[in-house]
């Protein structure tokens, strides 16, 4: 009896066996069919993709151009998009394009976009001249030396002078303190830092301030506080203010009249 009990259930197990591996065979074939065909549509669409990219990867042929600009000249600017016109449509380096237009004379920035079906378009914006530099430089708004060798210098831009690599230090000077000035009725025309590390402005009616090396911030606030009422009111009489003194200041006149010292101590030694 056990002797054809485990004979059938032998015969089961086979059963079982040769059922289970049919189904993974028909499952394995279903499967294959399934990756051929993943495949096949795949392949399809890189196809199709290629295509796409090719019809619509046509050579950079027009430029349009915007923005408002005086000093940049259109022909400029096709240079600039010159090298970049046998590039395609989709392919075309747009930051290498907008850093070869930014370095034209007077872009201060650039804008550069595709323009279907086959162009590009550029958007300028010119430096705006805030200063001058030395004899020949301008700075823009932000305090940059941006151009050297300038051939046309507005005359009423202020003037900052300085060593060579203190076009920064004397920008800041002059950013922070023409607004404070202004606000007292004061315009700065002119700020100078000399050799030995001394600093001068030149305020209203060409009155010279010397604020010389050391504290210069709180000899600049004593100017404004103490002594910029006095020259508000006689700016056509005044030469020049020196606040190079431990306490107080000096003031040379114009006129005949004797300079005249305001409350004025030891003068410094960086005098």
């Amino acid at each position: 009896m056990f002797g054809m009990a485990k004979k059938r259930n032998r015969k089961k197990d086979e059963s079982t066996s040769r059922f289970s591996l049919e189904w993974a065979k028909a499952l394995l074939a279903g499967n294959g069919r399934s990756v051929l065909s993943l495949c096949a549509l795949l392949g399809l669409g890189l196809v199709c993709l290629w295509g796409a990219t090719w019809v619509l990867d046509r050579p950079i042929s027009a430029v349009e151009v915007g923005g408002q600009f005086q000093r940049v000249a259109p022909i400029q600017i096709e240079e600039a998009v010159a090298p970049f016109r046998g590039a395609g449509f989709l392919s075309v380096d747009l930051d290498a394009l907008q850093a070869a237009v930014e370095k034209i004379e007077w872009v201060d920035r650039a804008r550069v976009e595709r323009k279907w079906p086959n162009g590009v378009r550029v958007v300028i914006t010119e430096h705006v001249p805030a200063a001058r530099w030395g004899e020949d430089g301008l700075m823009n708004t932000r305090g940059e030396l941006f151009l050297r060798g300038a051939r046309h210098i507005p005359p009423e831009l202020p003037q900052l002078n300085g060593p060579e690599g203190t076009q920064e230090q004397v920008a800041k000077l002059y950013l922070e303190t023409y607004p404070r000035l202004l606000a007292v009725g004061m315009r700065l025309t002119r700020v100078e830092l000399d050799p030995r590390g001394a600093w001068q402005l030149t305020v209203g009616d060409n009155i010279t301030v010397r604020l010389g090396r050391q504290d210069v911030q709180s000899r600049l606030d004593r100017f404004i506080r103490v002594a910029s009422p006095m020259v508000a009111a006689r700016g056509s009489e005044v030469s020049y203010v020196d606040l190079r003194y431990s306490n107080g200041f000096s003031v040379g006149w114009s006129g005949p009249a004797a300079r005249v010292a305001r409350g004025a101590g030891d003068k410094t030694p960086d005098a």
